[in-house]
């Protein structure tokens, strides 16, 4: 028997206003739209050009900020972030923004990704004399930015991001400046849009679409944006090195009605099912979704092989984020309290499921065991990625080998592990055409060990904790 364990945690999401008189209100619905990307934290940091003002907490962006809240976050600059933790505790210290005062002037610093060497860098700055206040990765930033400024905020980033390594978008706000940078790989997306004169860094664009923003472009890799009242200021101080976009934010964490990395998510998913169709032709009676996760590759899935798609199980919508589980009788209340299965649809059935990834298992285990009980007579899972069979040291918070459950096991005892009928996953030369490219610019290392920037891998976690 496998150990339970939760399943793959989101990442983060960032937000940032320049320019416009409510910037503030503006970043709350941008981490709004923002909120799959984490719902641990949430926070805004905002300045008028002579004061800055902050509000975070834990919890959802909907339970943190309202009317009072946001009424004194007054400024036309702001920088928001949501957070699920995948190096540092769950604690409000480890909130985002992570706002200092150094020197007379503020720095809020909002983080997505993982900085692969910051233990060395913080035992190294902790010699020095630097302390730290929380347990995050990206705090090694701000000390490291310390040691520079003297040189000046814009020479001081750089030697900075030169010695970081790793996955980072970031956002910086000053009283005056909002700063965006990308790292050179560009693993975690990071946009660039304008409503009304003012400019807009988001980490997708779905939260531009929420306020009304245009699109303009992608901050690159290995870009450092500077924008002020004098407009937008882009340097690229950094060698070029191939780009390893993060493939898992096609699969699974990017909002659908995104566009990332130059292209839509929702068509990207859809042909990756139309691959799997390709690659596993199964007689079934219908094919369903647990939703939300496999639902646009199931569309594509569908198109392709002719059969019906159906809802076969319902989601709750209402469930919240958390519930007391009553007893260990009712272990399987977490699922079925969030998706019930259509019993009448299912008796005697064959079904296919497809699923956009399976990390540890447990979860698909008690969904299938859920649908033998509703009368299905066969059950087929496929999956639209290959198998995660190596950590992910970039932000995905399945770090260590003993979290994935294809790490250790065959497909074949997967699938009776999870008590499938049968099991597919998608080939990584499918999962390359899916995206329509040749594949040279994504990271593939969850499925291939294939690293594009090297890490510890005896540092657990790739935090400051043990």
């Amino acid at each position: 028997m496998l150990p339970f364990r939760p399943s793959k945690k989101e990442e983060c999401g960032l937000f940032g206003v320049f320019g416009h008189p409510d910037a503030a209100k503006l970043t709350y619905f941008g981490l709004y739209a923002l909120q799959h990307r984490g719902q641990e934290s949430a926070g805004i940091v905002a300045s008028d050009g002579k004061h800055i003002v902050e509000h975070k907490s834990m919890g959802l962006v909907s339970e943190i900020f309202d009317e009072n809240t946001l009424k004194k976050l007054v400024g036309n600059l702001s920088v928001g972030h949501v957070r699920y933790s995948t190096t540092g505790s769950s604690l409000i210290a480890n909130a985002q923004p992570f706002l200092v005062n150094y020197a007379g002037e503020y720095y809020a610093v909002a983080h997505n990704g993982n900085i692969v060497n910051a233990e060395a860098i913080r035992k190294s700055l902790e010699k020095r004399g630097s302390i730290f206040q929380s347990t995050m990765d990206s705090e090694v930033v701000v000390h490291l930015m310390a040691r520079f400024m003297s040189e000046g905020l814009e020479k001081s980033l750089i030697k900075t991001f030169n010695e970081v390594k790793g996955a980072y978008s970031i956002l910086i706000g000053t009283r005056k400046k909002l700063i965006g940078i990308r790292d050179p790989h560009g693993f975690r997306p990071l946009c660039i849009g304008k409503l009304d004169g003012a400019y807009i860094l988001a980490s997708e664009t779905c939260a531009l679409d929420l306020i009304g923003a245009s699109y303009i472009r992608d901050v690159e890799p290995g870009e450092m944006v500077f924008i002020d009242k004098n407009g937008l200021k882009s340097i690229k101080p950094f060698p070029k090195v191939q780009s390893a976009y993060c493939i898992f934010e096609f699969i699974y964490f990017a909002r659908p009605d995104s566009n990332i990395f130059g292209q839509n998510v929702y068509l990207c998913r859809k042909r990756l099912g139309h691959i799997l169709a390709r690659e596993y032709p199964i007689d079934a009676d219908l094919i369903m979704p647990f939703p939300d996760s496999g639902n646009y590759a199931a569309l594509g899935y569908t198109e392709k092989s002719g059969l019906p798609m159906e809802m076969g199980v319902i989601r709750n919508h209402y469930v919240g984020r958390t519930f007391i589980q009553p007893t260990q009788a009712m272990r399987d209340f977490a699922v079925k309290v969030k998706l019930n299965p259509v019993k009448e649809l299912l008796k005697g059935k064959r079904i296919i499921i497809i699923e956009d990834s399976i990390i540890r298992g447990t979860t698909s285990k008690t969904r299938i065991k859920t649908l033998r009980e509703a009368g299905a007579r066969e059950i087929h899972m496929l999956v639209s990625c290959p198998p995660h069979r190596f950590p992910c040291p970039y932000g995905i918070d399945f770090s260590t080998r003993g979290e994935l459950i294809a790490a250790t096991h065959t497909v074949e005892e997967i699938k009776r592990f999870i008590g499938l009928d049968s099991l597919g996953y998608l080939s990584v030369e499918g999962l390359i055409e899916g995206t329509g490219t040749d594949g040279n610019n994504f990271c593939l290392a969850c499925f291939t060990g294939d690293y594009p920037v090297e890490y510890d891998p005896g540092i657990s976690k790739y935090c400051f904790e043990r």
